[in-house]
């Protein structure tokens, strides 16, 4: 007879220290964590990344086995040639065990794998929530309808009101408004540079990851050094999100959108850079909520604006996208609604480019897996946009370059805010800028190749003409948007020979666009 009745697999995106599955060992129980050739491969990962994961996963493991649970941790070497579902399998069958049990998994995929294991296993596989999300998993259709545009800040003030967040004891906002949009887009000074603080860095060895990814030929996009950078355990992640409200959260909603390349710490700022430990749910959104409430709670120097536009990411759009996501699925994968088909051009993988804010913010991400999400937005894949790179390009490099990219925020994030590709699901209107608002909130442009206030001629910066084009392109569907709409008015006071000459432009960068 078995030792062990019950098989548990737990993702890398699943752990969770206070799940209720681990509240108290059971000898009856063995528990599987994994690291599997084809999650590394499926897209081509920042090196950072698989080494967060992979670092993280053993940790937990061993967590769990300090604890008291049986634990099976298998690395690269043990699950070569296997996929998630043949592992699991054959696990359940060498053990002997009577049932599988699955947390649910948040990536499209990933469920379809396990509706294959389900077919095919010998023992009933049964699915546990991830006890993770503000919102659960079967609430989602009350809030979303499938190909149908949810705005975000409805969404996020039924949230507010819900979890009773920043809320008065009337049921109004805190504050008198729900959000400080307004007061949050600063662009940082010369002056105020100095005062960006250092980044809280880890130091874990991966020396033991590094060398494994290369002897299995893992592909790998950015650099990575033996000592990784991430949080791997819910301590590293509290320290985290600790060093974020003593340091950070005073200027975290003003500067949110800032960006700038003259600081040493350009790409962290005032950031928190949470989001891997939240995404691999090491901590609990309701918690970094709570902190980040009681540090402003606490201290006046914090005003409402910095701890409403921190809340704002996490109670509303990250609950948002994964509720979008998962309506939206598997459709989601095959929306193009501008039929974008041009490639990814060559500087997305080594950052050699003359367009400033383009190379800071790719540099970065190759360096660290991270950019915030104005680099994101409004750099790189307002360029995608502009440009019309097939956003199944655009989905693969966002999410294999950044360490906390999984598919059930990038893909919303991506197909939808950035490249608009859904038609209007997630964004009232397409993300498009020209190098005004890059010039607007950084200062990349005074040391860019190209001029900023020109739309034409060889030192042209290139995203004011793929702007234009891009507006010329969609005009039929972008005219009628009121909040777009009224643009084309600055183009049409244009007489025929500058819009010739901006057009023209626009298609010499796209003929040259690997030069740029």
């Amino acid at each position: 007879m078995s030792q062990f009745e019950t098989l548990r697999v737990i993702l890398g995106d699943q752990l969770n220290a206070a799940h209720s599955w681990l509240r108290k060992p059971n000898d009856k129980v063995a528990y599987l964590i994994a690291e599997l050739h084809p999650e590394a491969t499926y897209v081509r990962h920042h090196k950072q990344k698989l080494c967060a994961f992979f670092l993280a996963m053993e940790r937990f493991a061993q967590a769990l086995k300090d604890a008291g649970h049986n634990v099976q941790y298998l690395t690269l070497d043990d699950t070569e040639g296997h996929s998630l579902e043949s592992l699991i399998m054959g696990m359940a069958d060498s053990l002997g065990v009577r049932r599988i049990e699955l947390q649910r998994p948040d990536e499209h995929r990933v469920l379809m794998q396990y509706q294959a294991l389900a077919s095919q296993a010998k023992v009933p596989v049964h699915l546990a929530d991830t006890e993770h999300f503000m919102l659960p998993f079967d609430e989602i259709p009350r809030f979303f309808k499938a190909k149908t545009s949810v705005r975000m800040e409805h969404f996020y003030r039924k949230m507010r009101q819900r979890f009773n967040i920043l809320m008065t004891d009337d049921h109004t906002p805190e504050g008198g408004h729900w959000n400080y949009d307004s007061a949050n887009r600063q662009k940082l000074k010369a002056s105020e540079l100095k005062d960006i603080p250092e980044p809280l860095l880890f130091q874990h060895d991966v020396s033991h990851l590094l060398e494994r990814i290369e002897r299995h030929k893992i592909p790998f996009l950015g650099e990575a050094d033996a000592a990784l950078p991430w949080p791997v355990t819910r301590q590293d992640g509290l320290n985290l999100l600790q060093y974020f409200c003593d340091h950070l959260l005073a200027n975290f909603g003003r500067f949110q959108d800032a960006m700038t390349g003259r600081s040493p710490h350009a790409w962290s700022l005032y950031h928190s850079r949470l989001s891997f430990a939240l995404n691999t749910k090491m901590i609990h959104p309701n918690h970094v909520i709570k902190a980040a409430v009681m540090t402003y709670r606490q201290r006046n120097d914090i005003d409402i604006a910095q701890v409403e536009g921190f809340v704002r990411q996490i109670l509303g759009w990250r609950e948002y996208v994964r509720g979008m996501y998962w309506i939206n699925m598997p459709d989601y994968y095959e929306q193009n609604a501008l039929d974008a088909q041009r490639d990814l051009p060559h500087y997305f993988w080594d950052g050699q480019t003359k367009m400033n804010c383009m190379a800071h913010a790719i540099g970065q991400s190759l360096e660290y897996a991270y950019a915030h999400h104005i680099q994101r937005l409004m750099v790189t894949g307002n360029f995608c946009l502009l440009a019309g790179i097939h956003p199944k390009q655009v989905d693969e490099w966002y999410l294999g370059i950044y360490v906390d990219a999984l598919e059930w925020v990038e893909l919303p994030n991506t197909r939808g805010m950035s490249q608009f590709a859904d038609g209007g699901w997630i964004a009232s209107k397409p993300y498009a800028a020209s190098g005004n608002y890059i010039q607007k909130m950084s200062d990349y442009c005074s040391d860019c190749h190209y001029q900023v206030k020109e739309k034409v001629g060889e030192k042209a910066c290139p995203m004011n003409s793929l702007y234009w084009r891009f507006m010329v392109q969609h005009r039929d569907r972008l005219l009628k948007n009121p909040r777009i709409g009224m643009i084309y008015g600055n183009w049409d006071k244009q007489d025929k020979a500058q819009q010739d000459a901006v057009l023209e432009r626009a298609q010499w960068c796209l003929d040259n666009i690997n030069g740029l």
